[in-house]
C-alpha cells in the first residue's frame, strides 16, 4: 500500500499543502488589502469631511440669512430705520440681534450712516463702509472680512420699506466654530484668508506649521510635528469666486494607519500559528470524514445483499463529519420511508381486499338475519318463559350483527355528502340528545359554545352529528368503565370553539379510563376495539367523514386522566374540497 493509496493520507496531505499555500496568499493579501483599504477610508473620510464642512457652512450661512431677511421685513425695525435717528434704531437693533445670535448686527441708513452697531464683532465706519461695498459688489450680497481671531462672513440684506436703509449681519468663523466642526466630521478644521490662517482647531504651534499650506488648492499632504496630515482646500465663497476664503479640512494619516504595523506582524504570527494547527488537525480531519464513511458504506451493502432496508445503520459520533452524518440520516429516513411505504402499501392492499370482501359478506348475511329475525318474532309468541329469554338473546345479537353489518358497509362503500348552511352549536345540542336518549346513565353536560363561534358553516350536518354521537358514546362508555369517578368533574363536556381563520373546532372530553399507550396508534385502525361488543369501525368511519369534508380529528388522552377528542372542521366545505 503506497502513501497516497489511503482516502485518509490524501486529504491529510492535500489539506496541509493547500493550507500552507492559501495562508502565505492571504497573508500577502490581507496586508495588501488592510493598507489599501485604510488608505481609501483615510481619503473617503476627508472627502465627507470637505463635504460636511461645506453643506455645514452653506445651509448654517443660508439659514442665517433667511433669518436676517425676516428681521429686515419687519415693520418695528423698518419704522425705527427711517427715522434716520441712532438713539431710536439702536435699542431695537441690540433686541433683533440679541435675538438672532448674529456676530455683527449693523444698520446702515442715508448716505450709508451707521445707525445702530451691535455684536461682539468690533467694526469701525470705514470697514462698515468696505463691508457694505464688497457685498453689494459681490453677486449674492454676500462679503468675507477678516478679523482678530477669525473671519467674519456678512450678508447686506436692503430694507424695502425704510430705503434706503441696509441690514449688515454677519456670523464669525472662529476656533469655536472650527472645534465645532470637528467634532461633527472627526477631523481638524482650520480657516484660511488669503494666506493667512485666520482660525484653527488645531494648537497654535501646529497651526503656525500650517502657514506655507494656506495658498494650496486641491488635496494635499503636509507634515506637522511628527505626524503626516493629508487635507482638502474646501473653498467658502460661493462657486467660481477667486479669491475666497477657504477651509483647510485635515486628518491624521500617521494616527489613522499606526495599527498597520502590529496588524502586519500579527497576521504574519497567526499564519504560522494556522499552519501548524491545521498540519496537525487536518489528519484528524480526515479520520472524521473517512471512519464514518468505511461504516456506513458497510451497512449499505448489508442492506443490498440482505434486503433489510430496517437494518440500523452504525452509531455515528458527535466528531464525526456533519456532511455524512447528513448522508446517514438522510439514507437512514429514505430506507424507513420505503419500509413504512411497503408496509403501507401492503396494508392498503389488504383492506382493498378485506373492503370488497366485506361488502360481499355483509350482503350475504344481512338476508339471513332478517329470516333470523322474523322466526324470533314468532318464538316471542310462545308461552314458554325459557323460549321467550332464548328468543330475547338471540333477537339482541342479531341487531349487534346486524350493526356491525351496517358499520362494515359504511367503511366499505364511498361516502357521498349532502353540503348545507347548518349551525355548529345545534348540531352539538342535537348530538348530546341523541347520546343521552340512547345512554341516559352517563350525564353530559350541555355543550360549551363560544360566542365567537360561527353561527352558520357549510357542511353535512347529519354526518357531523353522526360523528359526535359516535364519539360521544365511547366517552359515556370510558365513563361508564371507570370505578372511582371523580364527583367534582363532569364526566363528559362538549365545546365549540372558532379556531384559525376559516376553521371551527369541537372538543368532547371526558374522565374515563382513558388509553393506553400501546392502543394510541391503532385507535383508526379498521376493527379495532378496546370496547367489548363493539365493531371497531366507529372511529374509523368517524375520520373518514371528518377527512372527507376537509377537518382533521386527533385524540389526547392519559390513563386514568380521560380522553379528548379533537375536531377541527373548515367553516365552508366546497363540494370540490369534499372527498369519498
Amino acid at each position: 500500500m503506497s502513501l497516497l493509496s489511503s482516502l485518509t493520507n490524501r486529504i491529510f496531505l492535500a489539506s496541509a499543502l493547500l493550507v500552507v499555500a492559501a495562508m502565505g496568499v492571504v497573508i500577502y493579501r490581507v496586508n495588501v488589502t488592510v493598507a489599501a483599504q485604510a488608505e481609501g477610508d483615510l481619503n473617503a473620510g476627508l472627502d465627507e469631511s470637505a463635504a460636511l464642512v461645506e453643506r455645514f457652512n452653506r445651509t448654517a450661512f443660508q439659514d442665517f440669512v433667511v433669518k436676517g431677511q425676516l428681521i429686515a421685513d419687519l415693520p418695528r425695525l423698518q419704522g425705527a430705520a427711517a427715522t434716520g435717528d441712532p438713539p431710536t434704531v439702536g435699542p431695537v437693533a441690540k433686541d433683533y440681534q440679541t435675538r438672532l445670535g448674529a456676530d455683527l448686527f449693523v444698520v446702515v441708513g442715508r448716505g450709508d450712516r451707521v445707525l445702530a452697531r451691535e455684536g461682539r464683532v468690533p467694526m469701525s465706519d470705514a470697514d462698515i463702509a468696505a463691508l457694505l461695498a464688497a457685498c453689494r459688489a459681490s453677486g449674492d450680497g454676500t462679503a468675507f472680512q477678516p478679523f482678530p481671531g477669525g473671519l467674519l462672513h456678512v450678508a447686506a440684506i436692503p430694507m424695502e420699506a425704510a430705503a434706503p436703509a441696509t441690514l449688515i449681519v454677519g456670523v464669525s468663523l472662529d476656533r469655536e466654530a472650527a472645534m465645532t466642526l470637528k467634532a461633527a466630521t472627526n477631523s481638524e478644521v482650520v480657516f484660511v484668508a488669503g494666506s493667512r490662517v485666520v482660525a484653527s482647531s488645531l494648537d497654535a504651534d501646529r497651526t503656525r506649521a500650517l502657514a506655507p499650506v494656506g495658498s494650496r488648492t486641491g488635496a494635499f499632504t503636509v507634515p506637522i510635528g511628527d505626524e503626516i496630515y493629508i487635507g482638502r482646500v474646501q473653498p467658502l465663497g460661493p462657486p467660481g469666486a477667486s479669491g475666497a476664503p477657504v477651509a483647510l479640512v485635515l486628518r491624521s494619516r500617521t494616527e489613522h494607519l499606526r495599527f498597520l504595523p502590529h496588524l502586519h506582524w500579527q497576521i504574519a504570527l497567526t499564519g504560522l500559528a494556522a499552519v501548524l494547527i491545521a498540519t496537525i488537525a487536518g489528519y484528524l480531519v480526515a479520520r472524521t470524514v473517512t471512519r464514518p464513511l468505511r461504516a456506513l458504506t458497510g451497512a449499505m451493502r448489508d442492506m443490498a445483499a440482505t434486503g433489510d432496508l430496517a437494518r440500523a445503520l452504525p452509531t455515528l459520533g458527535r466528531w464525526d463529519d456533519e456532511d455524512v452524518r447528513l448522508v446517514a440520516t438522510t439514507f437512514h429516513q429514505l430506507t424507513s420511508a420505503l419500509d413504512r411505504f411497503r408496509r403501507e402499501a401492503a396494508m392498503r392492499e389488504r383492506l382493498s381486499s378485506l373492503g370488497r370482501l366485506s361488502t360481499v359478506v355483509a350482503h350475504e348475511i344481512r338476508n339471513p338475519l332478517m329470516i333470523i329475525k322474523s322466526a324470533v318474532r314468532g318464538l316471542r309468541r310462545h308461552g314458554s318463559p325459557e323460549v321467550t329469554a332464548a328468543a330475547a338473546s338471540v333477537d339482541e345479537e342479531v341487531a349487534r350483527l346486524n350493526r356491525v353489518v351496517a358499520g362494515v358497509l359504511d367503511f366499505a362503500r364511498p361516502i357521498r355528502f349532502d353540503l348545507a348552511p347548518a349551525d355548529p352549536g345545534e348540531i352539538c345540542r342535537e348530538a348530546v340528545r341523541a347520546a343521552l336518549a340512547a345512554a341516559p346513565d352517563v350525564p353530559i353536560d350541555p355543550p360549551d359554545i363560544s360566542p365567537d363561534a360561527p353561527a352558520e358553516v357549510v357542511t353535512d350536518a347529519e354526518r357531523v352529528r353522526a360523528v359526535l354521537v359516535n364519539v360521544l358514546h365511547n366517552a359515556q362508555q370510558a365513563v361508564r368503565a371507570r370505578a372511582d369517578r371523580p364527583a367534582d368533574l363532569p364526566p363528559v363536556r362538549v365545546r365549540c370553539r372558532k379556531a384559525a381563520t376559516g376553521r371551527w373546532t369541537i372538543d368532547v372530553a371526558d374522565r374515563g379510563t382513558g388509553i393506553a399507550p400501546e392502543d394510541r396508534a391503532r385507535l383508526f385502525e379498521p376493527f379495532f376495539t378496546t370496547h367489548r361488543g363493539g365493531s371497531g369501525l366507529g372511529l374509523a368511519i368517524a375520520r373518514n367523514i371528518v377527512e372527507g369534508l376537509g377537518g382533521a380529528v386527533t385524540i389526547d388522552s392519559q390513563p386514568g386522566g380521560g380522553t379528548t377528542v379533537h375536531i377541527e372542521l373548515p367553516e365552508r366545505t366546497t363540494p370540490a374540497e369534499a372527498r369519498a
